[in-house]
């Protein structure tokens, strides 16, 4: 097959309305910024869009293309990247290109086709379905016992299922030959650590073991009465601090959501020294930065005390990010809820790669400290992995 000719099929195919979702992966050239793009179809205002989420190393960025510019852009993106995979309505097909665009076409036939969601805006296609019954959304007061969310407890279900795309996307680095081991720091209410449990376990059908740990010993112990009843063997809920809890040697995937300032960076720390394959943490009130910034050229800006707050929060989840890039993971800063239901939206999510930093990633790390004169606990933590 010709270069023209993969072209011309596999956008067909698209703008046939034929698209259930793809990824156009690795590469060419390793300096690229974009490590993936995802596809899928939208209907945005009446009219079939191809939605093209960029993945970069830490963000991520969508775009929306009608097809009369399809072709041009796929023509676009496989002069850069050597691999698709895709799944249409009636087959699944992979295509691998050479350095020299030589072209292997894969095609296997779907026996049970799939109906396309196209709503946007319109009704979320949840991992978690929002007509389901989910015994441990009944038993946490999200459903009601028919299995419909309640009207308050929307916002959660959102969230909830939210979590769970980040638990999806991180199958491909956990283990599948050996019992998984999941951390949860500052679990709380543990709505996240139950859907966690439930979407590996049950879903997933993965051999999980699951400790949620926090410092209020009620909640713990209702969580652990709610893990009983549903008969989540391998749930367990502890009462315990991060600094106090040495009980383990190796972990496959530390979550830690609203750790408060240091807490969070002690759970990084922890996960990196017990070789974490997964990280999932949403910060919260980060203090320490705030307190050293000392940096003249941004005083403009940092001498209106909210402005600063919101700065120094933001700069310090981007020297924890980059810490872990430069302890060997792949970073990234993503939202987790929208801004309108809380600012302490940005979630850190890592996956151990052990690729080594150059010498300009140590030295861009170190200039930006030393810009902002600061002295991060992350940072002394890790010290004998950097």
């Amino acid at each position: 097959m010709e270069y023209k000719d993969m072209i011309e099929q596999l956008t067909s195919l698209i703008n046939n309305n034929q698209l259930i979702s793809a990824t156009i992966s690795q590469p060419r050239a390793k300096s690229d910024e974009i490590k993936r793009i995802r596809l899928k179809p939208v209907e945005l205002q009446g009219v079939y869009h191809i939605q093209f989420e960029y993945q970069y190393e830490r963000i991520l960025k969508h775009d929306n293309i009608e097809l009369s510019g399809i072709p041009a852009k796929i023509d676009f993106l496989l002069q850069q990247f050597r691999q698709v995979q895709a799944e249409f309505k009636e087959e699944k097909i992979h295509i691998q290109l050479s350095k020299k665009f030589k072209i292997l076409w894969k095609s296997e036939r779907v026996v049970t086709k799939t109906v396309v969601n196209l709503s946007h805006n319109r009704k979320k296609n949840y991992l978690l379905d929002e007509d389901t019954a989910y015994p441990f959304l009944i038993r946490l007061g999200v459903q009601t016992p028919d299995g419909k969310v309640k009207k308050q407890k929307h916002d959660k279900f959102r969230q909830i299922n939210r979590f769970v795309e980040f638990i999806d996307d991180a199958l491909d680095y956990l283990p599948k030959d050996r019992p998984v081991r999941i951390l949860d720091f500052g679990s709380g209410k543990s709505y996240l650590t139950f859907a966690l449990y439930h979407y590996l376990h049950i879903e997933k059908g993965l051999d999980i073991k699951v400790t949620g740990l926090d410092l209020k010993k009620e909640v713990i112990e209702e969580c652990q009465q709610i893990a009983n009843d549903l008969n989540y063997d391998n749930l367990e809920f502890l009462v315990g601090d991060i600094n106090d809890y040495n009980e383990e040697t190796s972990v496959d995937m530390v979550v830690t959501l609203h750790a408060c300032d240091v807490a969070t960076d002690m759970a990084l720390a922890r996960a990196v020294k017990w070789g974490a394959k997964v990280i999932l943490s949403v910060p919260c009130c980060q203090h320490e930065l705030n307190t050293q910034l000392n940096s003249p050229s941004l005083d403009v800006m940092l001498q209106h005390g909210l402005v600063k707050e919101r700065f120094a929060a933001l700069a310090t989840d981007s020297i924890r990010a980059e810490l872990l890039k430069l302890v060997g993971y792949e970073a990234q800063l993503l939202e987790f809820i929208d801004m309108e239901h809380t600012p302490k939206n940005i979630l850190i999510r890592a996956y151990f790669t052990g690729k080594r930093p150059t010498t300009g990633e140590q030295e861009k790390y170190k200039a930006f400290v030393e810009f902002l004169g600061a002295k991060p606990f992350l940072e002394k933590e890790l010290q004998n992995y950097l």
